[in-house]
């Protein structure tokens, strides 16, 4: 096994060896795959469009997937080292000794594969951790993609440029695909599909349905109802109503599927159910086949009433909602304390956050949800017998401004941020002695590991633990006094930081302040930029953190970072580190002058002359203007129809910008 990289980088590549020999190890374990060769190589460059690619014997990667060092790479870093080192070597198999028949099967290999990597890496780390980050992605990411006009399925019917289907549906959404063949004939049954594929097709070029029908004929069931998910884009919604019959004992739970297949997709959808009065499991998780648009299930034989949990595990790629529309929120904080699925616990919690986050946003706030929210925080910030930090971490954590967007027809990324911001603040002033006593708990404990440094989860879950509480107490900066405080404990914070996960956490914090906490934050930015003494992928991370910041003239600031001398077009990473991170900050980027649409436009037409690549995949933040008012959507496709209108536009780039502006 070897790795190579620039002289410069070598002392970095220990962490991607440990990786692949675990990948190589946790492959012959689960799927009973060996390496066909005596030499594996991994080659890492700076200049590199894509993650990573599989080629046979020599993969080539991005330094951002290869390079970690305690000093240069944080925790999510290490994490994606670890699962795109593993994702291309699974690619051995699954994408190079049995490959793809044509490009339109691209997510035979990607969507397989993916899903084989976020296993590997549960199986390394947590597997609820893993389903929660993977899940935050999906909705983030790939449902916007489904909602909007460059939606496909995950076998492409049709392309201009191949490079612009490498998308998160075909892999993030197409891995779920592959999770459902595993949730619906049980891990056993996909070992033996697998085991049938590999048999059938080693050696070869194939096609999605020879998967399906590995999958099928293994395990003795008809798949070609599932098979529609290859051809349905949009994400599928399914209502769902409950009924407990008291004199006869039964639960009944109704769903009613609608989606963009003119006929019923099999969904499966996991259930377990929790006793009303003491919280236990009555029920462990059964796997429901929803096959007709409506089919009602029965839970015979109860000992009384019994609340649901509907969608363990996110067991389907779709949006679950209430038949009223309404979510029963006494049920939802409930499962919040009572759920033994990890997720849905997780899921419960976030589903109150953006209840009354969006009860803010509209003007009427309900006593009843406060409650439920703070009782819910409290009882997590509080427990101290919980197995998992990270866990604890993302149930204390909002929902994100991007998984709210999409919760909403119509998106006012301002109103949204001040609405998440009002919560957030609310929280953090109930329950700042609180978290600021976990704080200090959880400092003297990280403090007590010296510079001991290591990635096995119960270090990586207290580390985002004291920064998801470092996050609450910089948030409470309303007088001068408090933005000194907030400063205060950010720079320390900043200071102490033995990794680069607590030093790029406080700096995150640091980067947004203003007022008394602004000669905190510039001095942490010349800090942290000295430091970095030249090092690529901590400068981007300097660039990046700048881009994302909470300030009133954040798009002046990245205009004068593109003028910086470590900024340059020519780099992908650097380019995405500043102008993509730009378009992820919404309420500027979205503000109503057109400003940063202006500004993107502009960047996008410079760079299509050099990398159509990414010039395509920026153009995607702007072609999602129907979720948006009359007043931006005109603005964005002002920017679109400048772009088509540009001479000599990559094929990428028109492919993108006029599917956009297609009404």
């Amino acid at each position: 096994l070897e790795i190579f990289s620039e002289k410069e980088n070598v002392s970095k590549l220990d962490y991607a060896m440990d990786s692949l020999k675990r990948a190589m190890k946790w492959d012959e374990d689960k799927f009973g795959l060996e390496y066909d060769l005596d030499l594996y190589n991994v080659v890492a460059v700076n200049d590199f469009n894509m993650g990573a690619m599989e080629n046979k014997g020599l993969n080539v990667f991005n330094t951002a997937y290869v390079l970690a060092d305690p000093r240069t790479a944080t925790d999510v870093d290490y994490e994606r080292v670890e699962a795109v080192i593993g994702h291309e070597y699974f690619h051995n198999w699954t994408g190079n000794r049995v490959t793809c028949r044509d490009w339109f099967q691209l997510t035979l290999k990607e969507g397989l594969t993916v899903f084989r990597d976020q296993q590997f890496s549960g199986d390394m780390g947590s597997q609820a951790v893993k389903r929660i980050e993977d899940v935050k992605g999906l909705r983030g990411r790939q449902f916007a993609e489904d909602a909007g006009p460059l939606a496909h399925p995950i076998r492409p019917e049709s392309y201009i440029s191949m490079d612009n289907f490498y998308t998160a549906t075909v892999y993030s959404k197409g891995a779920e695909i592959i999770r459902m063949y595993n949730t619906i004939l049980s891990p056993k049954g996909f070992r033996k599909g697998m085991d049938l594929y590999f048999q059938r097709h080693d050696g070869t070029g194939v096609t999605c349905d020879d998967f399906l029908a590995a999958m099928a004929d293994a395990n003795n069931v008809d798949l070609d109802q599932f098979g529609l998910w290859y051809s349905t884009k949009g994400t599928p919604t399914v209502t769902y109503e409950t009924i407990y019959n008291e004199e006869h004992r039964t639960l009944s739970i109704s769903f009613t599927q609608s989606s963009q297949s003119a006929t019923p997709l099999h969904i499966p959808i996991s259930v377990g159910l929790l006793d009303k009065v003491t919280g236990d499991e009555v029920k462990p998780t059964t796997v429901l086949d929803l096959k007709m648009k409506t089919q009602t299930f029965e839970f015979p034989d109860l000992d009384g009433d019994v609340v649901p949990s509907i969608l363990r595990g996110f067991s389907a790629p779709i949006k679950l909602i209430p038949v009223s529309g309404e979510e029963n929120e006494s049920e939802l904080a409930f499962l919040a304390k009572f759920d033994t699925d990890g997720f849905n616990k997780w899921e419960a919690g976030q589903k109150l956050f953006t209840s009354l986050i969006f009860q803010h946003m509209n003007g009427g706030v309900d006593e009843k949800t406060t409650e439920f929210v703070m009782d819910a925080f409290q009882r997590t910030l509080e427990d101290k017998e919980a197995s998992d930090f990270s866990i604890q971490a993302y149930s204390l954590t909002l929902p994100g401004e991007s998984t709210l967007a999409e919760l909403v027809d119509i998106v006012d990324p301002t109103a949204i941020r001040k609405a998440r911001g009002t919560v957030k603040v609310a929280i953090a002033r109930k329950f700042r002695d609180l978290i600021s006593q976990r704080y200090d708990e959880l400092t003297e404990s990280v403090q007590s590991m010296g510079s001991n440094f290591s990635t096995d989860s119960v270090s990586v879950g207290r580390r985002r633990l004291r920064n998801a509480l470092l996050d609450y107490l910089c948030a409470i900066r309303a007088t001068e006094d408090e933005q000194i405080s907030a400063a205060t404990v950010a720079s320390k914070h900043f200071d102490e930081a033995t990794g680069m996960t607590d030093k790029m956490s406080a700096l995150t914090a640091l980067a947004s302040m203003d007022g008394e906490g602004s000669s905190a934050r510039d001095k942490a930015l010349q800090t942290f930029y000295d430091d970095a003494d030249g090092d690529a992928l901590v400068i981007n991370k300097w660039f990046t953190v700048q881009a994302l910041a909470d300030l009133p003239d954040v798009l002046e600031r990245v205009k004068a970072l593109t003028q910086h001398p470590d900024f340059t077009m020519s780099n992908p990473n650097r380019c995405r580190s500043l102008l993509s991170a730009f378009t992820m900050n919404a309420a500027p980027f979205h503000d109503t002058s057109g400003s940063g649409y202006e500004f993107l436009g502009d960047s996008i037409a410079e760079l299509d002359k050099l990398n159509p690549q990414i010039s395509s995949r920026m153009a995607g933040s702007l072609v999602r203007w129907r979720k948006y008012d009359e007043q931006r959507a005109r603005l964005m496709k002002d920017q679109l129809s400048k772009l088509v209108a540009t001479n000599d536009i990559s094929d990428d780039l028109f492919e993108v910008v006029s599917r956009g502006l297609q009404e």
